[in-house]
């Protein structure tokens, strides 16, 4: 497939002719994107949750285990940071490429390490005292906590981030999306919220083999979804691939290279999670038979 061996003209031999174009005396200037809309919300949630860790290490000490969620919350806040206000995203809008992987960062990588983090604790530590007082009020209550539980069983987030992902990559919908700031952030917090909805349901509620089980379900239908666009023979996306030539790339190498990137490295990140989980799951299910074989064996009267 030429598209393939096309991608490396994205970064550089239509790079400099298309930063050229769009910005004059800056053949290589890369724009930052500053929505407030993004921008306010990602620092104000890093901000809570740093001063919710310094809160807990002031009283507790410094734990491994806070630690490491520590390390995964920033992780995730900054590939969601990369994926939202680098230059990604403003490539994103001109390059279908690019905008795939800035969504393949979005669902497989920072929602997944930002349920690592398990940040809601640490957060409400975070939350000045009044503020903190009504969350917990709030999250306590019966409806939100029915609410909570329907929408996080693990086939039901299975199925909401399935809708999320086929619905907005749509042609019709998904070229809105481009053309449209409203419907991009619709988009992203979509995938998103489902995503961390999805992440959740399969490292903390549900046991690790059905976890493994859907993050293997995901794979195949995201896989299924990427294929569809690499290989379909026509353009599907014609507002997403107005600016491929400028790159190098005809749309449907663009298109192709879109599909590519969700179909095997995407694909790659979930068959990974679903062998981890199935490792824990074959680890705990051990631990249990070890400890229900150290047990005693009942003692039999005979008569």
């Amino acid at each position: 497939m030429r598209a393939l061996t096309a991608f490396p003209v994205v970064f550089f031999a239509g790079a400099r002719s298309a930063f050229a174009h769009g910005i004059p005396g800056h053949d290589l200037y890369l724009p930052w994107t500053f929505d407030p809309w993004i921008l306010i919300p990602l620092f104000c949630s890093g901000a809570i949750f740093l001063m919710g860790m310094a809160k807990l290490w002031w009283r507790a000490g410094y734990g491994r285990a806070r630690l490491l969620h520590g390390l995964a919350y920033g992780a995730g806040w900054a590939s969601l940071f990369a994926a939202l206000i680098s230059p990604l995203h403003w490539l994103g809008e001109r390059v279908f490429t690019f905008h795939m992987i800035e969504h393949e960062i979005v669902m497989a990588v920072a929602a997944p390490l930002m349920v690592l983090a398990r940040p809601i604790g640490t957060m409400l530590w975070g939350l000045p005292g009044i503020v903190k007082r009504y969350s917990v009020s709030l999250v306590r209550q019966p409806q939100v906590r029915a609410l909570w539980k329907t929408i996080s069983e693990v086939r039901n987030a299975t199925l909401l981030h399935a809708v999320a992902i086929w619905g907005w990559h749509a042609p019709g919908l998904f070229d809105t999306a481009v053309a449209n700031v409203v419907a991009h952030r619709l988009q992203h917090l979509s995938f998103f919220v489902t995503a961390i909805l999805f992440w959740w349901s399969v490292m903390r509620r549900g046991d690790y083999g059905v976890g493994a089980f859907h993050v293997f379900v995901t794979m195949l239908h995201t896989s299924a979804l990427g294929a569809l666009m690499a290989l379909a023979p026509r353009v599907l996306y014609g507002a997403q691939t107005l600016h491929s030539l400028e790159w190098g790339l005809t749309p449907i190498e663009d298109q192709q290279l879109a599909g590519v990137v969700m179909w095997i490295p995407a694909g790659t990140v979930y068959a990974g999670a679903a062998l981890a989980l199935t490792a824990l799951w074959i680890s705990r299910s051990s631990k249990y038979s070890d400890q229900f074989n150290a047990l005693p064996a009942p003692h039999l009267d005979q008569h």
